[in-house]
């Protein structure tokens, strides 16, 4: 987990499959989100990649569910939290 001014942060992946056509529109909302770090529009079995922190693992769900989620154009996501072994 990473530290942002005293506080654990839980960090995580989001992998997003869009509708054909959309995932430049979908990086660009989610870009300004709270919580996201970078959003990437890519090549591949997924359209868009998110990078996004959150004080633990249950705002990391709730900003998925009801912010990620909620974007036009979005089929599916997948989270992949950071763990550091």
């Amino acid at each position: 987990m990473g530290e942002t001014k005293g506080h654990a942060v839980v960090q995580a992946y989001i992998l997003i499959q869009t509708e054909v056509g959309k995932a430049a529109a979908v990086a660009a909302e989610i870009a300004g989100s709270p919580g996201v770090i970078s959003a990437e529009d890519v090549t591949g079995p997924y359209d868009v990649i998110v990078r996004a922190e959150a004080e633990n693992v249950d705002q990391l769900g709730k900003m998925v569910v009801a912010r990620i989620q909620n974007v036009e154009g979005i089929t599916r996501t997948l989270t992949c939290p950071v763990v550091h072994l």
